[in-house]
This record gives structure tokens, C-alpha cells and sequence, in this order.
């Protein structure tokens, strides 16, 4: 299956799941008494706004290159990736927020069993849709995708403190006061999972590049080539999760062009067969002769 494909059906599921647990959710809220219960299900409603924006642009970043996109359009799936970042880091506030107020006006609620059962169902399909999207994530290295897993399991993270106050007001009333403060570890790190969504995307769209262990990779590869006397002036930036490389070599300057191109052509393909997640590679060819001590570098 394509992976673009595999993207698409984990988040088509993960939408009707939402859809169908929020509707659940809000319906034992309210038959159980349970406001925290309800004010979960809208919360799960959130979830569909990040699985149709990585299902729309899973249409996009997948279309090749163009006159307008001569590198393609795997950015709209780094964009996506940090508009759900900053999805989650608002519904952390919101967390915040509603165990704030809750805590200043003094919240006490009563709430009955199915209430308690809705949460350890909200725990439990949302913790599996976030294994689930997390490992397609993987396998297809799609930033958008394991972006909106981290999305699923706020909403498990979310449900705990629900389950923990729904569970403690059923045997103590008094104990409400756990249901405020787990809310607020839960909107901590929620916070920290979208802080980094958001930051690793920033860090794309400046075109820092792979680490210096890549580098050195990348050119142990392309010297290991006996025609290849030097490897340099290699640069790589990030286009969604794979990798451009491009990167100088040095060959005896009395090679053919037919030559020179079979040794460009060789390093391509090992590169991209040897380092993972290399999209492209383009590779200059320089005579040894013209190398000067600057270029003695990665």
C-alpha cells in the first residue's frame, strides 16, 4: 500500500473512532452526571480537526515535483504537522484553564457508573489509536502522522484524570480535588509533546540539517568508491521526514564526462540505499586538482 494510503486509512479510522467515542462520551456525561465526563467528549471533538487536516494534506505533499514545486511539496506535511502542535498546546491551556476554574468555584460532582465506564472506554480505544498511528508513522516516516498520534493519546492522557475523579467521587465525594490536579500534570505534558511537534517543524522550515553523523556516513559512503579521491561541501535539509543531500566530489581530473557521471550516478545510489529516509541526491563532480584546503571539510 502506498504510503500516502496508509496515512489516509489510519486517520479515516481515527476520525469515525473520534466521532462515534464523542458522542459516547457526552452521552454518559449527562446520563451519569458527570460534567468532566461531558466536558471530555467536546474535547475528543478536537481530534477530528487534526485527522482532516493530515487527511487533506496527505492529498498534497504527496503530488510530485512541478514547475511551481520544483522540490515537491513534502513542506505542507512539516506545516501540517506544526498546525497540530499547536492544536495540542492550545487544548493543554484549555486543560488549564477548566481544572483552574473548576478548583476556584469549588466543583463537586456525583457522578454514576456509566460515567466511570466511559472513561476506561475513552482510555482504551484512544491508547490503541495512538499505537496504531504511531507505528504507520513509523513505517511510512510521515511528521503529520506521528503528530496526530501524540493527538490521540492526549485524549487517553486527558481521560486519566476524568477516570481518576469520576472513580474517587463515586466511593469519597471529597476527593474531587484529584480530578484538578491530575489535569493539570496531563496539560504538562501535553504542553511538552507539542513544544517539540512545534519546534522540530520550525527547525524544517530553516533547513537545519541531518546531524554530523549523517554527514560522516554520507561521505564514508561516497569515498568508498576507489574513483573518489575526496568528498566534500556536503549539505542535507529536511523535506517532511526524508532527507536531500547534496554534496561535492573529487575525481582525477583526466576522467571522462561518461565516466564521471557513472561515478556520480554510483554514489547516488548508494547513499540513498545506505542512509535512510534519503529522498534525492545530487552530486557535483569537481577535478582533484581544483580542490584548495577550504573544501577539506564536510
Amino acid at each position: 500500500m502506498a504510503p500516502e494510503r496508509s496515512v489516509r486509512r489510519v486517520t479515516w479510522w481515527g476520525f469515525f473512532l473520534n466521532i462515534g467515542l464523542s458522542m459516547f462520551k457526552v452521552f454518559a456525561g449527562i446520563m451519569g452526571n458527570s460534567h468532566a465526563v461531558v466536558a471530555d467528549g467536546i474535547h475528543s471533538l478536537t481530534d477530528t480537526v487534526t485527522d482532516i487536516a493530515v487527511i487533506a494534506g496527505s492529498y498534497f505533499w504527496a503530488k510530485p515535483a512541478d514547475d511551481q514545486h520544483p522540490y515537491g511539496h513534502k513542506r505542507l506535511e512539516t506545516t501540517v504537522s506544526i498546525f497540530i502542535g499547536f492544536v495540542l498546546f492550545l487544548a493543554a491551556v484549555f486543560i488549564v484553564w477548566q481544572a483552574v476554574a473548576d478548583i476556584r468555584c469549588g466543583y463537586v460532582s456525583e457522578p454514576g457508573v456509566i460515567a466511570l465506564a466511559a472513561a476506561v472506554v475513552s482510555i482504551v480505544i484512544k491508547e490503541g489509536l495512538y499505537r496504531w498511528t504511531r507505528r504507520v508513522g513509523k513505517k511510512v516516516h510521515s511528521v503529520a502522522l506521528a503528530a496526530n498520534a501524540w493527538h490521540h493519546r492526549l485524549d487517553a492522557l486527558s481521560s486519566i484524570p476524568v477516570l481518576i475523579a469520576v472513580a474517587a467521587a463515586i466511593l469519597y465525594p471529597p476527593w474531587y480535588m484529584l480530578d484538578h490536579l491530575a489535569a493539570i500534570i496531563v496539560a504538562v505534558l501535553v504542553f511538552y509533546a507539542s513544544l517539540r511537534i512545534v519546534v522540530n517543524g520550525f527547525k524544517e522550515l530553516v533547513d537545519e540539517g541531518a546531524p554530523r553523523e549523517t554527514c560522516e556516513q554520507i561521505r564514508d559512503i561516497a569515498t568508498a568508491d576507489d574513483k573518489v579521491r575526496h568528498a566534500y561541501n556536503i549539505r542535507t535539509r529536511f523535506a517532511g521526514n526524508h532527507l536531500q543531500v547534496d554534496l561535492h566530489l573529487a575525481v582525477d581530473g583526466n576522467m571522462t564526462v561518461h565516466e564521471g557521471h557513472e561515478v556520480a550516478e554510483d554514489v547516488k545510489k548508494r547513499i540513498i540505499k545506505g542512509v535512510p529516509r534519503v529522498l534525492d541526491v545530487v552530486v557535483h563532480i569537481e577535478p582533484l586538482e581544483f580542490i584548495t584546503p577550504e573544501d577539506d571539510c564536510l
